[in-house]
Formats: structure tokens, C-alpha cells, sequence
């Protein structure tokens, strides 16, 4: 496709899914472009919609039998790792941020991890065949946890704890687990008498009395969103402290309105407080190219949508996890834990030092294909998916870890070159938004 014309597919499909939030909160998307621009790792994390423009117009012959429909991240790239306090109290490593989770073929996660895989060994002047490799052990090692889910009765029995992990995965769970509640009370929070309040700072805002009153009454409705068998006792859990607007988020959530809610937490005890990020909930970037009105159907809002899928993929979520709305918009409703801590990348610069990385990262993929949670509550993907992935590859695995290989180092190099137009696009004024 000549550039000119690639240049106009690149800006139509980001002004599609960004304009709203584009007017809403110019600085704030300026600030994710500029972010964008910096590298092309960094343009592909923020340009989901851009993958699933390309990967919804191909012709796919891997994902049959059930297995095209599954639930899926929808964002899969290297850095949506880290580490999280499940609900039975233990550090998990896992998969993370569930924004764009939605319905759709097993493989279009397994793709959007391959090219990343391949744009960071670009960037860290890796051989495409050390590349390839790497790809071909993550694929390698999703097929034989998929092998082990189809084996065994139980789906929820693999998580990467401290004692399973190894290198840089275990490195982030021994960082984790040294985490305070504590410090992070102390980094967002103040004490006024003998109560705490949020601190004001330039990514937070006071609420003027009719914005803060819709934020109480959602999360007030907030909390019978909360499972029945992950809800603490109301008489002292819960009590709302303080809330505040809240902004400065990250290159996926730009420009989305947000407030944060300090409520009394385990006991009275003041360094046993809880922050809760009540988010708005974005439109998945699928959801854009495929038929949406089953999965619309189902859910009140995207707020709904995003929690369902989170508690679908992620075995033990987080106790806190709910939804809620306000003006009739959905938000997710989430603790800011203590002991996240995000796959780091910077140091992770050999090959030998990757293949364990992409050994755990292929098996966290197929858990959350294969697994969910035991409150889930969703019946839009009610068969095994394991066997339905297992028999769309029969016979042909190898071919298609050859074909996922191939095909991560070709999109890589388009994403390369997507991110040369964006940049040329972005200073020029074209994508909706100036760059000055």
C-alpha cells in the first residue's frame, strides 16, 4: 500500500476510536501521542485499533470449531504482565489490564504478542532468528498448557507464585512482596485529625458538591457489584473517606475520566486503608470491526463488559473488582494494590534471559484462554475452550508456530513503518489533535 494511503488508514482508524476523548481532554491526548511517537513499541501499545483494523480483514483458518470466539485480552503485548495479590492473599504473577478484553479468535491475542515480542527484539538489535525463536517457545508453551487443560479436570490449578517463578518474573514478585500498604497510603494520602485525606497534586482535583454527589451514589451502587463470596463485612469495610478527580493515567487510558475513593479497609486501623480507582470504561478496539450486537446485548455497559471479562480470564480476581455508573456511563471499579508491579524490560536485554520470560508469559496466555473464574457469571462462551483450540490445531502445530512466527516479524516491520507515518502525521497536525 503506498504511504500516503496507509498514512490516511492510520488517521482515519485512530480519529474513530480517540475523537470523543480527543475533545474531552486535548492535553491529555497530546501527552499520549507524544508517548506514541517516542518509539515504535510505544506507537503499537497505544494503536490496539489499528492492530484489529488489519487482523479483522485477514483471512484466518487457525481459529475454528468454537475456538474464534472465545474470550480474548485484546491487548496482549510484552509489558501487560505484573504482579497482584489474588483473592486467597497470594503474589500472582499474571496477565494484566483487561480494558480491551472482548470476544473474538484465540489467535488474534497470540498475534498481537508476537509482534510485540519482535518489535522489542528489534529494539534491542536481537537477530530475527534469535527473534523467532523466542516467538516460537511462547507459542510452543501456551499449546502445552492448552495440552494440560484438555488433560485435567481442573482449570484453575496453574499460577506463577514465588515458588514456581524463575529470572526476571521472580524478580518482580520478591519486589512485590517487600511492597507496604503503608507507603502507598503515605504517598497518596495525608492525615487530617485523625482521619486520612487525599493529597492534592496536579493529577488530582476536589469535587464540586454535585460531581461528588454522583460519585458517591455510584459507588455506593458499586458495591453490589462485589461477588457475594468475595464481599468484606459493610459495618466496617467500605465506609467512604475521601474521593477525588483523578488524572495522569498511562499511553491506554488517556483522556478517560476517573476519581479516586478512600474508604476504611480490614479494620480500623489506619494503615489498613484502601484506594479504589473508579475508572471510566473505554470501547474496546475490537469491538470496532466485528458484530458487536450479541456482546452488546449482554452487558448494561462497557463498565459491565470490562469487569465480566476480567473475572472470565482472570482466576481469583481482585475482591474489589466491580462496576457502576454515572450519567448512564460504565466504570470500572478496582483496588490501586500495593503489590503491582509491572514486567520490566530494560534489563531483559539477552535471549537466554528471555526464553524462561516467554516460557511463563505462553503458559499465563493459555490460562486465561482456558480458565475462569469460579464467579464469573457469564454464559457468551459456555464450552471448553481448551478442546476447541486443541482440535483447530490437530495435526497442524507445528505449521502454525511456523505461520505465528512469520507472521509476528512481518507485522512488526509494517508496525515500524506505521509508527514513521504517525510521527510525520502527529507533526503535521493530521491525527485530530496538534502537536503544539
Amino acid at each position: 500500500m503506498p504511504s500516503s494511503n496507509r498514512t490516511a488508514v492510520i488517521v482515519e482508524v485512530l480519529r474513530d476510536a480517540f475523537a470523543p476523548l480527543m475533545r474531552a481532554d486535548p492535553a491529555a491526548f497530546r501527552a499520549k501521542y507524544r508517548k506514541m511517537a517516542g518509539d515504535p513499541h510505544a506507537f503499537y501499545r497505544g494503536s490496539a485499533c489499528l492492530f484489529f483494523n488489519d487482523v479483522t480483514q485477514e483471512t484466518n483458518e487457525w481459529a475454528a470449531h468454537g475456538a474464534e470466539r472465545i474470550w480474548i485480552h485484546g491487548d496482549l503485548h510484552v509489558e501487560n504482565f505484573g504482579t497482584y495479590l489474588n483473592s486467597d492473599g497470594r503474589l500472582v504473577f499474571d496477565i494484566n489490564d483487561f480494558d480491551e478484553a472482548y470476544v473474538g479468535r484465540f489467535t488474534w491475542d497470540l498475534q498481537r504478542f508476537a509482534a510485540s515480542m519482535a518489535l522489542v527484539g528489534w529494539q534491542k538489535a536481537l537477530p530475527e532468528d534469535a527473534i523467532r525463536k523466542l516467538i516460537a517457545r511462547y507459542a510452543r508453551s501456551y499449546l502445552a498448557q492448552v495440552n494440560h487443560y484438555v488433560a485435567s479436570d481442573n482449570d484453575d490449578d496453574f499460577e506463577i507464585r514465588l515458588d514456581r517463578a524463575e529470572g526476571p518474573v521472580l524478580t518482580a514478585l520478591v519486589e512485590a512482596r517487600k511492597m507496604r500498604r503503608a507507603d502507598l497510603l503515605d504517598e497518596l494520602t495525608y492525615m487530617r485529625g485523625d482521619k486520612r485525606r487525599f493529597l492534592e497534586d496536579g493529577t488530582t482535583r476536589r469535587l464540586p458538591r454535585p460531581e461528588r454527589t454522583k460519585v458517591v451514589a455510584a459507588f455506593r451502587a458499586y458495591l453490589d457489584t462485589i461477588p457475594e463470596s468475595k464481599r468484606f463485612d459493610r459495618e466496617l469495610f467500605y465506609e467512604l473517606r475521601d474521593v477525588v478527580g483523578k488524572s495522569g493515567f498511562g499511553i491506554g487510558s488517556a483522556g478517560l475520566p476517573a476519581y479516586n475513593v478512600l474508604v476504611e479497609g480490614y479494620s480500623q486501623a489506619l494503615d489498613n486503608d484502601v484506594v479504589l480507582s473508579m475508572k471510566q470504561a473505554n470501547i474496546p478496539a475490537l469491538s470496532r470491526f466485528v458484530d458487536t450486537s450479541e456482546v452488546d446485548a449482554y452487558f448494561e455497559h462497557e463498565g459491565h463488559r470490562t469487569v465480566v471479562s476480567q473475572r472470565a480470564l482472570q482466576v481469583h480476581t481482585d475482591p474489589l473488582l466491580g462496576h457502576t455508573s454515572i450519567d448512564g456511563v460504565g466504570y470500572v471499579v478496582s483496588e490501586i494494590s500495593p503489590y503491582e508491579v509491572d514486567l520490566d524490560w530494560t534489563e531483559i536485554n539477552e535471549p537466554e534471559d528471555m526464553r524462561s520470560v516467554v516460557d511463563l508469559l505462553g503458559r499465563a496466555t493459555a490460562k486465561i484462554h482456558c480458565a475462569s473464574d469460579e464467579d464469573s457469571q457469564q454464559d457468551l462462551v459456555d464450552f471448553q475452550v481448551e478442546s476447541a483450540i486443541a482440535t483447530s490445531l490437530e495435526g497442524r502445530r507445528n505449521e502454525f508456530v511456523d505461520w505465528l512466527c512469520d507472521w509476528g516479524i512481518e507485522y512488526a516491520v509494517h508496525v515500524r513503518d506505521d509508527h514513521a507515518l504517525f510521527v510525520d502525521a502527529f507533526r503535521e497536525g493530521q491525527v485530530g489533535i496538534a502537536a503544539t
